[in-house]
């Protein structure tokens, strides 16, 4: 089974295990039944093997949260992997090292690729979060064994397919974080669904200055005005930007903060969130929302004078009574330390998986799944 348990570490910690909740009730399913669980996973961007991002610290809370013991082998090919393999009872699981100490993994390599999938007998991706990487633990594998969807990859696929391809109407996409140049193409392929594209968080200064508007010391992508102005043509009246800001000097807790309309922010000054009035505006319209795809803050939401906006929309979009999708770390994150957890249809764990699929792209890891 290929999981997404890239969880993240604070000094040997884990500091969020919402990845390794999230594959319990796949690989729990598998177990209960009798099958010989082999668990593939990665950590981190290791160049070889790094003992810092070893995934055995992984196997025992993945043990905590299965109610079952998790096996662990010290490498995820050769003796050690065939060797632990072959202790395997009925309804055990099986942790193998992480798959990115090896880099025939990015590389896809056939052979490693194969050397992975002699280990078993049915090959089950319930890692959407990866399956934006043509990696050998996630497309390799599956050339050389049955293949099928996990649980979480299903649950993932139906709501972006139940948000994006089949929404119920009108469908609402609100968008922020801080880069044009990273969403553009997200941007570009929602304008084609969506009855109204909202704008917030730094991005929108990328936007307010391709219009000409002064923008202060707030965070602008000068590269990315041309694409800028360019999606604002395509959207026309689709487009809903924020009216006001909220604005301080600087990007820290305890500033002074003075709202200021969205084209007179003051030199020295820098937008770090939307206003009241804009709360408002994209409030209204959000309002009996069908369905309604968010990814990105409206704000440094992670600094608590600037999540006000943030929050304030996350609100609107539960209480909208529409189908609600929910994408991207920060999102997330923002979701979690708000107070605003459970309230959406559904929260995705994609990362940048989820990003692509918001483009349009065909992910490489459920391509393989469609053909085998």
């Amino acid at each position: 089974m290929r999981e997404d348990l890239n969880v993240p570490m604070s000094k040997g910690a884990i500091s969020d295990d919402a990845r390794i909740r999230a594959a319990v009730p796949t690989l729990l399913h598998l177990a209960q039944r009798g099958a010989m669980v082999i668990v593939v996973s990665h950590l981190g961007r290791p160049k070889g093997v790094e003992p810092d991002l070893s995934l055995r610290p992984i196997a025992m809370h993945l043990a905590r949260a299965l109610d079952r013991e998790v096996h662990f082998a010290e490498d995820c090919i050769g003796e050690p992997a065939r060797v632990a393999v072959g202790k395997l009872q009925n309804g055990q699981v099986l942790l193998l090292e992480n798959v990115r100490f090896h880099p025939e993994e990015e590389a896809n390599d056939a052979d490693f690729a194969h050397r992975l999938a002699a280990l078993a007998e049915l090959f089950v991706n319930d890692a959407f979060a990866v399956s934006h990487r043509a990696h050998a633990s996630v497309v390799g594998v599956a050339a050389y064994l049955p293949a099928f969807a996990g649980e979480l990859m299903e649950a993932e696929l139906t709501a972006l397919h139940q948000a994006l391809d089949n929404p119920r109407r009108p469908m609402f996409a609100v968008v922020g974080g801080a880069k044009v140049s990273t969403k553009v193409g997200v941007l570009r392929n929602l304008l084609n669904k969506v009855d109204a594209l909202l704008v917030g968080g730094a991005m929108a200064n990328t936007f307010f200055k391709a219009r000409g508007y002064p923008t202060g010391t707030g965070l602008v992508e000068d590269s990315a005005l041309v694409e800028a102005r360019q999606v604002a043509e395509k959207a026309g009246r689709k487009l809903l930007l924020p009216v006001d800001l909220v604005c301080a000097r600087q990007m820290e807790a305890g500033q002074p903060l003075r709202i200021m309309d969205a084209d007179r922010v003051e030199a020295g000054w820098m937008a770090l969130d939307i206003g009241p009035k804009s709360v408002a505006l994209f409030t209204q319209r959000l309002r009996g929302a069908g369905a309604v795809v968010w990814n990105g803050p409206m704000g440094v939401s992670e600094i608590r004078d600037f999540s006000d906006g943030t929050k304030a929309i996350g609100e609107a979009i539960a209480s909208s009574g529409g189908y609600s999708l929910v994408g991207g770390g920060d999102t997330v994150a923002a979701v979690d330390a708000l107070g605003l957890a459970g309230r959406f249809s559904h929260v995705s764990t994609g990362g940048g998986a989820t990003l692509e699929y918001l483009e349009g792209k065909e992910l490489p890891g459920i391509a393989i799944l469609k053909e085998a």
